[in-house]
């Protein structure tokens, strides 16, 4: 697993997001999913947080507050969001224990899934939609195929 300390150290594909209270979302989603901030970049009044890199696991979460006066807004309430971020656990009752803990949203109670996770969606008080799921066995493709006819 790749070192991501420094500041500098990204993974290949980094989600970068933006929410309308950066400074509020790092400590939730530090609560909620376990992120450990680096490098948050104030304004020069303090006021907003330019970037912020939240390491969680061996990946990172950009985040930045909204400027409205360069085009950059998170989620609006009713917004439609179109991508889910995906976590992959570890120790996934305890993560999704913490999760719900922090207030998010389920939308997709956690349970053990005929593909072989243990998964489970919920929404975060910003607006975005989230996955999390740990690989608990390796079904067959008989199994797959039985189990997604069961599901849908």
């Amino acid at each position: 697993m790749k070192d991501l300390s420094s500041q500098h150290v990204f993974p290949t594909l980094t989600p970068y997001i933006v929410v309308s209270n950066a400074q509020e979302a790092i400590a939730f989603y530090q609560e909620a999913l376990g992120a450990v901030a680096r490098n948050v970049a104030l304004t020069p009044d303090g006021s907003k947080v330019m970037n912020a890199q939240l390491v969680i696991g061996d990946s990172v979460l950009m985040i930045n507050d909204e400027f409205p006066e360069y085009g950059s807004f998170g989620p609006q309430p009713g917004d439609k969001i179109f991508v889910t971020i995906h976590i992959q656990s570890k120790d996934i009752d305890a993560d999704w224990a913490r999760a719900e803990k922090a207030g998010v949203q389920v939308t997709m109670p956690l349970a053990d899934m005929f593909w072989g996770d243990r998964y489970g969606q919920f929404t975060c008080r910003y607006g975005y939609k989230w996955s999390m799921g740990q690989r608990i066995h390796e079904p067959s493709v008989e199994e797959m195929e039985a189990g997604a006819k069961e599901f849908f």
